[in-house]
């Protein structure tokens, strides 16, 4: 009996010290359970705002990032497919009606096959002088040239034809099929044609972000936007540069979930459902789904639409709670939207800190037994 006290004794020993452990927050977990989450709270002398999602919360917070153009982008018109720009090369052919011509005799024109138009926008042409080509038209251009020579030969015939566009220019880099330097011509003076040349987007067209920088100004839109808005397809300019790059947003996931780590945008727009998922869902072994939390830093103006307040200034730190076992559980975490930067975290059930306490106290009385047995065989113990 003696011996059969002493070791109910010494067990209970050390149930009290692994409740202990237990207490002491020494057990292995993967974060704050919920009632730590909600002891930080402001209502609590915290620094948190701690909120349940509701359908009002949903509204007040769902903010998608609007690209689009403004209204110098999208009102310049198109570029004219003629009209001339420093760099541009021309073709100049003249016809006189006189044996002995200035430049040419009868019947045989003088061709001034690669004309460069200069930094300046001008060009030289023979007898006719310094002529400015710039924003001017091949037939603006004809025109000038022959009343230049009228003077000087009879009735001369001209013709000018534009040769290379390589006058007006855009760059284009990042995600794109082939970066380099294309011209304007008649079939890309858009923007969406214009990426169509240098061989479209290289990374998912639901992520890709188009930014063109024109002189100060810089403008982005989605490249899915490009497509389903015709009036966001731009007219382009001499000089613009154009910028494909990859949606950067992303949000970390924590906690009881499929995986723990910073997650990328896949979509414009993104749930808390859909977030959930991209991670591998909930821990169906150790996940609390009354406990699915995000964290974020919320501007002033939303958190005051929130709280129903209007004396907050600044962003304000933001926890936001869903209940996915709640009627509406699973729509509230469908419409609520995550945005960049937030954390999503899941915390663990309640009974989990439970079967790690009863495997603590399992492991600690089977070593204490292999403790004693070894030291009964030794002599140690009686």
């Amino acid at each position: 009996m003696k011996n059969t006290g002493t070791e109910w004794a010494r067990r209970a020993a050390l149930l009290a010290c692994v409740i202990g452990l237990a207490g002491c927050d020494l057990l292995p977990r993967s974060g704050p359970n919920k009632t730590e989450i909600f002891r930080g709270s402001v209502q609590r002398e915290g620094d948190a705002f701690v909120v349940a999602v509701d359908d009002n919360v949903t509204r007040a917070t769902a903010l998608v990032p609007a690209l689009g153009f403004d209204d110098g982008f999208l009102n310049a018109g198109v570029v004219g497919s003629d009209t001339i720009n420093p760099g541009d090369v021309l073709g100049v052919s003249i016809w006189e009606n006189v044996e002995e011509g200035i430049l040419a005799t009868a019947g045989a024109p003088a061709s001034l096959e690669e004309v460069q138009v200069d930094g300046s926008g001008f060009i030289f042409i023979p007898y006719a002088g310094r002529i400015k080509a710039s924003g001017n038209s091949p037939e603006t251009i004809r025109r000038i040239i022959t009343e230049k020579l009228e003077t000087q030969t009879p009735d001369p015939q001209v013709m000018v034809r534009r040769l290379a566009g390589d006058g007006a220019t855009v760059s284009i880099t990042g995600a794109v099929g082939g970066q380099g330097v294309f011209a304007i011509e008649r079939p890309t003076r858009t923007l969406g044609a214009m990426l169509a040349r240098a061989g479209g987007v290289a990374v998912p067209a639901e992520v890709a972000v188009v930014k063109i920088i024109r002189g100060a100004k810089t403008g982005k839109i989605w490249y899915q936007d490009l497509f389903e808005n015709p009036a966001a397809d731009i007219a382009l300019r001499n000089g613009d540069r154009i910028l494909v790059e990859e949606d950067t947003r992303a949000f970390t996931a924590l906690g009881a979930t499929g995986t723990q780590t910073r997650v990328k945008f896949q979509t414009q727009s993104l749930s808390a459902l859909e977030a959930i998922a991209q991670v591998g869902g909930l821990n169906s072994t150790v996940a609390d789904p009354t406990g699915v939390f995000v964290f974020r830093n919320e501007p002033a103006e939303i958190a005051n639409m929130v709280l129903g307040r209007a004396d907050l200034v600044g962003a304000q730190r933001m926890i936001y709670v869903l209940d996915l076992t709640e009627p509406n559980g699973m729509f509230r975490a469908r419409d609520f939207v995550i945005r960049d930067g937030d954390t999503v975290y899941v915390t663990e059930a309640p009974y989990v800190q439970w079967t790690k306490l009863i495997t603590a106290f399992s492991t600690t009385v089977g070593a204490a037994d292999s403790l004693a047995s070894a030291a009964t065989t030794a002599g140690l113990l009686p």
